[in-house]
Parts: C-alpha cells; structure tokens; sequence
C-alpha cells in the first residue's frame, strides 16, 4: 500500500506530454554568451532562430526548421534570410536554404546543436537553456495524476493504470528551494499527505529538484520516512503547473509518473 501511494504521490510531482518532450526555450553556449538560439516546439516540429555574427562582426540571420527523425533527434534544413531595411517602407524578403540544422538533446535541459552553413562548413556546440527570471510557483493548486508502476518484485504492487486526485501546496524560495504538499483527495488515498521539499536548479522556462529532496508521506499506511526523489521538468504553464518524474520507488517498481495541476483562482 505504501509503495502504492508514494507512487500516487510521485505521479502527482512529474507530468510529461506523452507525445514527448517539449524543448522550448532559449538556449546558449555557457562557455561562449554573447550568442544563442530561439527554439520554439510546437507537437513534433521545431523552428530556430538563430542569433549569430558573421565574418564582419555584424548580426546574420539564420533559421531552421526541423522534424523529429524517430531517434531522439530534430534534424532539417538551415535558412539564410535578408529582408528590407527595418527603417523603410516594407518590400519583402528573401529566404535560401543555406544547409543543415540537427538539435540532439541530451537530456531535457541540455543539447548539441550542429549546424552546417553551405560554403563554411560545420559548427557543433554545447548547448543549455538559458534562465531568465525565477519563476513564480507558489499558490494553491488542484490537480490530478496518471501514469504506470512496473517491475516491483510483488507483482500485485504493480499498477499499469495508476489514477488519483488531490490538492496541492507549493511555496518556494526563489530559485533556491521548493516544497510540494500533496493532499489526496480521491476516494482510495483519502487521507494520504506527501511532501517533496529540496533545491532547485533553474534552466530557462523549467526547474529539477534533485541531489538533496527528499519524499515523506503520512497517512493510512504511510511510514513517513523520507525517501530521495528527483523532479524534472518542473514548471509553471498558463493555468497552473506540471512536471515529470521517473524513479525505482522501492521493491524494484518503476513509477512513470505524471501530473498536472490548476492554480485555485478563487482562494
């Protein structure tokens, strides 16, 4: 039963699109800032804007437009575009395919990016996504969660099927730290309190909670020990937040974890 609803608890802490990952952002060299890339996803498509410096010094406009190529990838064609001088009447542009763009993520926050400009040649980098401002998270939320629990060594803790509700305290210390309290609210983990605390690491639009959170839960059948837990891809979207985990929660199960939750505009 605890396993059963730590896992409720951790499927509340992590959702992500199960269409896959979502790389939006601004992304930069760390070695290299003065340069960067605009990425925008939209379902299995990425658009580039690149913001560089040709031979002269001076800003080139470079796009791509890629595809997800089935392994992990996003490979597709680079663009040069020249357009009419900002200050004058509009007249158009012109775009030219100038190469090839491939984005390879390595994990949600970082990626290479190699791109091949036709008659210069081929540049790869290090990529990461680039933080603006802390987010603001803290509030009220309410929300519900989904996802599968496999390989435990008692199969009758597997659960391919995993449903609950519940409500949801977020505070946060800026970009130093969180706490998420998890009060389940559905009829078969009524009564079950998870809470994940520990420090953020911010990168772009997203956070992870990793070396140093821990996961208690009181309750029916909960020990209130606290357990280590990573949370990735931990943000805020336009009506609340969302994020994903992926853990062995003990007795060798695996939790694919997802949740979503909305903000409580009224309280």
């Amino acid at each position: 039963m605890f396993k059963r609803l730590i896992v409720g608890f951790l499927l509340v802490l992590f959702a992500f699109h199960a269409r896959g990952a979502n790389y939006t952002d601004v992304y930069y060299d760390v070695l290299e800032p003065g340069w960067g890339a605009f990425l925008i996803q939209s379902d299995t498509f990425q658009f580039i804007a690149f913001f560089i410096y040709g031979a002269d010094g001076k800003p080139t406009w470079y796009t791509a437009q890629l595809t997800d190529d089935g392994t992990g990838k996003y490979t597709g064609s680079l663009f040069a575009i020249t357009g009419t001088y900002f200050a004058n009447p509009w007249q158009g542009y012109t775009i030219n395919p100038a190469g090839t763009t491939v984005f390879a993520p390595s994990d949600i926050y970082h990626a290479t990016l190699t791109y091949t400009v036709n008659g210069i040649g081929t540049i790869t980098k290090a990529m990461q996504r680039q933080t603006l401002t802390a987010e603001k998270m803290s509030g009220n939320y309410s929300g519900s969660m989904a996802g599968s629990i496999s390989g435990c060594v008692d199969p009758t803790s597997n659960d391919p099927m995993f449903r609950a509700r519940y409500g949801l305290t977020v505070t946060q210390v800026g970009d130093a730290s969180a706490t998420l309290v998890f009060t389940f609210v559905d009829t078969t983990h009524a009564g079950i309190v998870c809470t994940a605390s520990g420090p953020l690491t911010h990168f772009g639009r997203i956070y992870q909670m990793g070396a140093g959170s821990t996961l208690a839960c009181t309750g029916p059948g909960q020990d209130n020990k606290p357990r280590d837990v990573t949370i990735d891809s931990f943000h805020p979207t336009g009506q609340g937040i969302e994020g994903k985990i992926a853990s062995n929660v003990g007795g060798g199960c695996i939790a694919s974890l997802h949740f979503a939750a909305v903000l409580n505009v009224n309280n």
